[in-house]
């Protein structure tokens, strides 16, 4: 079959009604479940993949592929209106998302939570069709010291999130890095600091700790002081982001997209390191960084172009090795497999229409994205002016319902309780909290890939420096460390001289 048969068997597989419904409830479905705090993307696709046995495979495959990038998206929703991200990947969107409701511009900062994913959606599917061969290759040239060494860079890009507080950064991604070591030990299945609890054995449930850190420091400080805002509408704002205003955000939102491509690409990492990174990078080259955490808009569009920007590259090792990318295309590949599909290098030559038919669902979901997400931010905006006298402890059953369905456990309602308290005293005492969480989310794949690393070579610490790759990792985690000591002192020497200047005033 010639290139344009593949092609024009493709358009028919796709221009089918049942496909184009399929794509536009899957995007539905995946913006609402994206918008439950408590739920996630993975969730939502595991939930959707028993409804597509019975359906054509890429009508079924469509399906799950909306679910995914319209929970992606959907989870920004609670992240920006009420700091409680209903997926991982929207954890960083917080920073700034939350801040810009405060402000009354909660409309302004899911418009552009919306402009950002749909033009970060259409560069990874861009990048999925034209780059997925060499990417996927690049992706394998990853071993377990390539892996380490950027979890360690990853790590450094923690202290560029920490603002002034690099101190109480570092902290606060020890306790991180410390916390997600309960549980089993992942090479030789010993316990630690289980406590003798049955429970920890599992270790501590990232959404559970994700909505304790996150939404229940901020209902705590409203029930000990619930003067300051009790009865007070906190006002929507404009919904209507300006053409000025995207294109100031526009170079953060494709250098988040390619972010998000490049470890989109590299099975294992995941959007959440994206979006963190991406939004690290962003404050680093924007000249209005002092904003950043304070509701700066280029930061929910930084967030928000690089959790996006896994989508669509999440697929390269799938179509073209057969490799999963994330968790949710193990899921996917599951579907693959039902309908008696192999992904892997072979799938060009024997289902080239199917590979060509999803290329193009792809493009089309963006569109979709588009007006089904701005029409949901037109229901779920009106939370933010919702009084916190009543929005609050609906947030709280929201919360407790989050971390109970998780595994439909009393012990991690405790645990986000626990987490919560933490959350508080962090926010008490100047500590940020996305160091906490990123190094939570990074410390199982650093850990384990340290030690995979040191199987291989009997202890050889060189295994670490092997190749092009690993040396990159560590010329540019020797390169962060070094810029972000000098900004740290600089500031310093800055406030003693502003200071100085002050006193002699006086």
């Amino acid at each position: 079959m010639s290139m344009l048969d593949t092609m024009l068997d493709a358009f028919s597989m796709v221009a089918q009604w049942s496909s184009i419904l399929a794509l536009a409830v899957g995007v539905a479905v995946g913006v609402i479940c994206g918008a439950i705090p408590g739920m996630s993307a993975t969730m939502a696709v595991a939930l959707t993949l028993p409804f597509t046995f019975a359906l054509e495979p890429v009508v079924g495959i469509l399906l799950l592929l909306g679910v995914y990038k319209g929970g992606v998206f959907g989870g920004s929703i609670p992240a920006i209106l009420i700091k409680t991200p209903g997926t991982p990947a929207s954890s960083a969107t917080i920073l700034d998302g939350y801040p810009m409701a405060d402000k009354g511009q909660a409309g302004k900062a899911l418009g552009m939570a919306l402009y950002a994913s749909c033009t970060a959606d259409i560069i990874s599917n861009l990048s999925l069709i034209m780059f997925a061969g060499w990417l996927a290759s690049f992706a394998m040239s990853f071993g377990p010291p390539e892996y380490f060494t950027l979890m360690v860079f990853s790590l450094m890009i923690i202290a560029g999130i920490s603002g002034e507080h690099l101190m109480k950064g570092l902290f606060s991604a020890a306790l991180g890095l410390l916390l997600a070591t309960v549980g089993l030990d992942l090479v030789y299945g010993t316990d630690r600091f289980t406590m003798g609890s049955v429970d920890l054995m599992s270790g501590l449930n990232f959404i559970v700790v994700l909505i304790g850190l996150f939404a229940l420091p901020e209902i705590i400080a409203f029930a000990l002081n619930p003067s300051d805002d009790n009865g007070k509408v906190r006002q929507l704002g404009s919904n209507l982001v300006s053409l000025q205003e995207y294109k100031r955000c526009f170079r953060s939102i494709c250098r988040g997209s390619f972010i998000g491509v490049v470890l989109g690409a590299i099975p294992g990492i995941g959007a959440a390191p994206a979006a963190f990174l991406s939004y690290s990078e962003a404050k680093r080259k924007s000249c209005n960084k002092q904003n950043f955490g304070k509701g700066e808009i280029e930061g929910v569009a930084a967030a928000e172009a690089g959790n996006n920007g896994v989508c669509g590259s999440t697929l390269i090792p799938l179509l073209a090795l057969g490799i999963p990318g994330d968790v949710i295309t193990a899921i996917i590949i599951g579907a693959f497999m039902i309908h008696g599909i192999q992904p892997g290098p072979m799938l060009f030559e024997t289902n080239g229409s199917l590979v060509y038919a999803l290329f193009m669902g792809l493009l089309l979901s963006s569109f979709f994205l588009f007006f089904i997400g701005g029409f949901s931010i037109r229901i779920f905006r009106f939370v933010a002016d919702v009084p916190k006298s009543i929005l609050m402890p609906a947030v709280l059953v929201l919360c407790v319902y989050g971390a109970y369905a998780v595994n439909n456990s009393m012990f991690d309602i405790v645990v986000m309780f626990v987490l919560g308290l933490l959350g508080y005293l962090f926010l008490r005492l100047d500590v940020p909290s996305a160091p906490f969480l990123i190094a939570f989310i990074l410390s199982p794949l650093l850990e384990d890939n340290f030690r995979q690393s040191m199987l291989m070579s009997n202890g050889d610490f060189g295994i670490l420096f092997r190749g092009v790759i690993t040396w990159v990792f560590w010329s540019l985690t020797a390169l962060t460390v070094f810029f972000l000591v000098k900004s740290h002192f600089c500031g310093k020497s800055k406030k003693k001289g502003g200071t100085t200047v002050a006193s002699s005033l006086q």
